[in-house]
């Protein structure tokens, strides 16, 4: 990327970098919240720290791979709908 381009990327805006932060804040007092609130659990395993946040990354990674191998599945050549001959 040449300068004038650099400064284009959306990463680098500084509205990017203040939701990033924001995020980071949320983050994290989710996470000490969890510390000071008590919840009824119906659940014994779903009282255990930072549960849904673990949750909620394996099931993140749970689908990311579902669809890695849906994709091998389903998956057409790249001229499916162009090929000549097809009845």
């Amino acid at each position: 990327m040449n300068p004038s381009q650099e400064s284009l990327f959306w990463l680098r805006r500084p509205v990017v970098n203040v939701m990033v932060y924001c995020l980071y804040a949320i983050c994290a007092a989710s996470i000490l919240l969890e510390l000071v609130i008590h919840r009824h659990e119906i659940l014994s395993f779903s009282g255990i720290f930072g549960f849904y946040g673990i949750f909620g990354f394996v099931a993140c990674v749970a689908l990311v791979l579902a669809a890695k191998l849906m994709r091998r599945v389903l998956m057409r050549p790249e001229d499916y709908y162009s090929r000549e001959g097809k009845s």
